[in-house]
């Protein structure tokens, strides 16, 4: 039998593509051996002193809270909750359409269990450096021209492979979503690739 390993996604619940990912990865979790581990990473960080759109801006502002309550979150409950809570989070931003705010941080909480005084910690610093760190620990080994989500895997020769994306919609589903694994990691394993990509021609399906 082949012994399980651990695969590592770094997520930011703004973004509807690493939510798609997200929701592919608990498929792959369940036809192949392997455990899917979530950690965050932020583009409010990643885009720090960038030339932004004044709209994509004031997005990056609103992007620090929700980033923030999920280190929170990990750091007193654990990473079990902190899945839990992308799940809830992401299913009130990208399914429900829920505003950015106070309100969808409480009701996310509220969603799995958790006092929803942890909502505070959108507005402090005091998590800050744990969430750099988480950031950095993701983005290390993929550079800083792309974004979430970024999965960190065991090759198929055993060593470490990293790589953003898949970018994919809809998330496919059961021997289709192991499929997409197997040839994911059979290319970001082999030395001296970079990138496939072709034109989106349609947004996120969250089916």
């Amino acid at each position: 039998m082949t012994e399980r390993v651990t695969a590592d996604m770094w997520f930011d619940p703004l973004c509807p593509w690493a939510w798609i990912t997200s929701r592919w990865l608990l498929e792959v979790e369940q036809v192949r051996d392997v455990d899917i581990r979530f950690h965050v990473m932020s583009l409010s960080v990643l885009n720090e002193g960038r030339d932004l759109p004044e709209e994509y801006q004031d997005l990056m502002v609103k992007g620090w809270g929700p980033v923030r309550v999920c280190i929170a979150v990990e750091q007193a409950h654990g990473a079990e909750a902190l899945a839990k809570l992308y799940t809830a989070m992401g299913t009130r931003i990208h399914l429900g359409k829920e505003e950015l705010g106070r309100d969808m941080l409480v009701g996310a909480l509220t969603d799995i269990g958790l006092d929803p005084a942890l909502a505070d910690a959108a507005e402090s610093t005091q998590y800050d450096d744990a969430l750099r760190a988480s950031h950095e620990a993701g983005m290390r080994p993929v550079g800083t021209e792309v974004g979430t989500p970024v999965v960190h895997a065991p090759g198929p020769d055993g060593g470490q492979v990293a790589f953003f994306g898949p970018v994919i919609t809809p998330a496919p589903k059961g021997e289709a979503a192991g499929r997409l694994w197997d040839g994911v990691l059979l290319v970001s394993s082999t030395p001296g690739f970079y990138e496939l990509k072709r034109t989106r021609e349609q947004g996120p399906i969250f089916d």
